[in-house]
């Protein structure tokens, strides 16, 4: 069952083909197998998960049909729970809180599990990416279909992107959040879009939306006019783009004026400093808001690299901030989706950054549910960990 999506397995328990406590206890068995390599677990709550299960059964019994019915889930962090509240009611058993940074260094782009640092399940030498660290892990491993995350400036997509995985941020202001500065937003991990559109009806209460029409406008930018990105994520990214091309997925146009944003890196930092004085950081995030509000008039997607670098090795990413390509739309509040865009050279994934006008992740959803359609972007898994 490990190869199974979230819609697969809830469509399984409701039918009465599968039971639920089945469903979790196989992956608890995953995790028991796993996670002493991969530490992508805080806590497995496996006791309270097969009771869980348990309940999510007897409501079958009695008639109800709950659309994430018997779904194994991983939430991000021990604080993770809050952010999952809707799952349960909609019968899915969360098992374990994965893995976040640890203490000790100021870089997030790592994980700390219950039995060590965490690995990438692609490379054991290579961070996974972070914050969200274990929950990519757990999702590209097949250990579970659903992870939760939370984003403040790339730590769904940055992790999704190095793991192989879909990473979804959401609009900036759309869910509380408890970061002071507005910077984090709610998001998921999964292996498709499919998965990945199901969570967002259920959190957003929305009912799904007419189909977009295809091929939708879009703008590749590889640096978004500040960055300097290797040319290897940056190659793999366009490959991607040129395969949503060719498939009638998007259409490339090209705006009137180049996207070249103000670096957002400073304005992030003085944000998240106490007591800085924010009249430069205001300045950049009205300049590069303008700037976005005039480009999305333009065109329905901003496609860039995820992140500027391929995964780093667990002694840390250097003098590069892997944040360069993501953190600016913590800022500006839009939603942005990292989709699979290949393996390097190093054998380690890489991203596509999908970044829509506020309060279209549906169209992020769109696109990317085409994309794997119609063969333009394929799912990765891992080697080692295949079913």
């Amino acid at each position: 069952m490990s190869g199974d999506g979230a819609r697969e397995i809830a469509a399984a328990v409701r039918a009465g083909a599968r039971r639920a406590v089945d469903v979790v206890a196989e992956a608890l068995a995953r995790i028991a197998r796993a996670d002493p390599v991969l530490c992508a677990f805080l806590d497995v709550w496996g006791e309270e998960a097969l009771r869980r299960a348990a309940e999510v059964d007897a409501r079958i019994a009695v008639g109800e049909r709950p659309p994430l019915a018997g779904v194994p889930v991983a939430v991000k962090g021990r604080r993770g729970r809050r952010a999952a509240e809707p799952l349960p009611a909609a019968g899915a058993v969360a098992v374990g809180a994965t893995a976040v940074p640890g203490p000790g260094t100021p870089w997030q782009t790592w994980g700390l599990g219950a039995g060590g640092r965490t690995v990438n399940p692609w490379r054991a030498d290579r961070t996974p990416g972070g914050s969200s660290a274990g929950a990519a892990v757990a999702v590209a491993a097949g250990l579970v279909p659903l992870a939760t995350g939370s984003d403040g400036a790339g730590s769904v997509r940055i992790p999704a992107a190095w793991c192989g995985v879909l990473g979804l941020k959401v609009t900036g202001g759309r869910f509380p959040s408890p970061d002071r500065t507005g910077l984090a937003t709610p998001g998921l991990l999964t292996r498709t879009a499919g998965d990945a559109e199901a969570w967002w009806r259920l959190v957003s209460g929305r009912a799904e939306g007419p189909a977009a029409p295809f091929p939708v406008t879009a703008v590749w930018s590889p640096d978004l006019g500040f960055a300097s990105p290797d040319a290897e994520p940056v190659a793999l990214a366009r490959q991607t783009v040129d395969r949503l091309v060719d498939a009638g997925v998007v259409r490339l146009v090209r705006p009137p004026v180049r996207l070249s944003l103000l670096d957002p890196g400073p304005a992030w930092l003085a944000l998240r400093a106490p007591g800085a004085d924010l009249t430069d950081a205001h300045r950049v995030r009205t300049a590069n808001d303008g700037r976005l509000h005039d480009f999305f008039s333009q065109a329905d997607l901003l496609l860039t690299p995820t992140a500027p670098t391929q995964p780093h090795g667990h002694d840390g990413p250097g003098d590069t901030y892997s944040t360069s390509l993501t953190w600016a739309f913590n800022l500006s509040g839009h939603p942005a989706l990292s989709i699979p865009a290949g393996v390097g050279a190093d054998g380690c994934p890489a991203g596509l950054q999908l970044v829509a006008p506020h309060d279209r992740e549906d169209l992020l959803l769109a696109v990317a549910a085409e994309a794997e359609r119609r063969g333009a972007v394929a799912a990765l898994r891992p080697p080692a960990w295949s079913p």
